[in-house]
């Protein structure tokens, strides 16, 4: 398939992406959860085997350092985050691993990833029941997970490995990066470190609406995150350039209202699949609003902002 035919079928919710340099952290050991919970930004106690939740680990000033994926197996913690991601992620928690029994391991050498974008049909492929976001079983070495758009396969290499080529004989096309980079940036979904970084504050990018527990007890960088919550507001928000018309441009290129630059584009979708791109914009400006794309080269096209759900 080309490009355009698999952005197809990931929008029809019938294909497969790889994941191999997705980032694995185990959290193993007694201490292991109550370890975690004073230092991530999601309460952890509700959390029973076979659940899971987005969390932020940021740093003690408010700033992201790195966005993951919790899923509770047995007394373990099993840890997943954007590519290139998974030392740094291991590195920061083990500066706070000081007299608990806890072991932290990057494993993610060891272990890969599959998304697969679908729905009902894709769980029967599965053969799982798993009706929240997060819930996730073992099939055989590896996890499956539920997602917001489908399911992920986490797991050794191997075992991985087993799951795509059994997903493939059943139909379920493997799309390129690219265009699931495209897809991603339609619907709007943040990678680390292209969209979000350590300057990002978590509600800029509404990383707390689903990352942050703002009634669980204490956690790294809680202050900033709370105040902002409470009684402030952020400057800034990572928004859906759409509608894009005129010269394609990169990352970097400049948001421009009424010859102003208020934002700057972090992810721009492949010029074969040119579903759009992320950008931060100035908070003032409502989406949807429309604005020029100022390139590098001095070139513009005119766009749309607008919300990213």
């Amino acid at each position: 398939m080309n490009r355009a035919e698999q952005l197809a079928a990931l929008r029809n919710g019938t294909a497969q992406v790889d994941a191999p340099d997705h980032g694995h952290v185990l959290v193993s050991g007694p201490d292991a959860r109550s370890f975690l919970q004073a230092l991530v930004s999601a309460d952890l106690d509700p959390l029973g085997s076979g659940s899971g939740a987005r969390s932020l680990l940021l740093t003690p000033q408010g700033k992201l350092d790195v966005a993951f994926r919790l899923l509770a197996v047995d007394g373990d913690a099993w840890l997943d985050c954007d590519p290139g991601l998974g030392a740094q992620l291991a590195a920061s928690l083990n500066q706070f691993r000081i007299r608990v029994h806890a072991e932290v391991v990057d494993r993610t050498g060891e272990f890969g990833m599959l998304s697969v974008i679908g729905g009902p049909a894709i769980a029967g492929a599965f053969d799982v029941d798993l009706p929240s976001v997060h819930d996730h079983v073992a099939r055989g070495d590896a996890r499956i997970v539920r997602t917001e758009h489908g399911f992920d396969v986490l797991g050794p290499r191997a075992a991985v490995a087993e799951w795509r080529a059994r997903l493939s004989g059943q139909g379920i096309p493997v799309v390129d990066p690219v265009a699931y980079d495209a897809w991603r940036i339609e619907q709007g979904i943040p990678v680390q470190p292209l969209d979000i970084d350590d300057k990002t504050i978590p509600q800029e990018a509404e990383l707390e609406v689903d990352a942050v527990s703002f009634t669980k007890g204490c956690f790294l960088g809680q202050e900033l995150v709370c105040r902002i919550d409470s009684r402030g507001h952020v400057n800034r928000f990572l928004r859906r350039i759409r509608n894009i018309e005129g010269e394609w441009p990169e990352a970097g290129a400049e948001v421009v209202v009424d010859g102003k630059v208020v934002g700057a584009l972090t992810s721009v979708a492949a010029a074969d699949v040119p579903t759009g791109a992320l950008g931060y914009v100035r908070r003032e400006i409502e989406p949807p609003a429309a604005v020029e794309i100022r390139l590098a080269t001095g070139a513009t096209a005119r766009a749309e902002v607008a919300a990213r759900a």
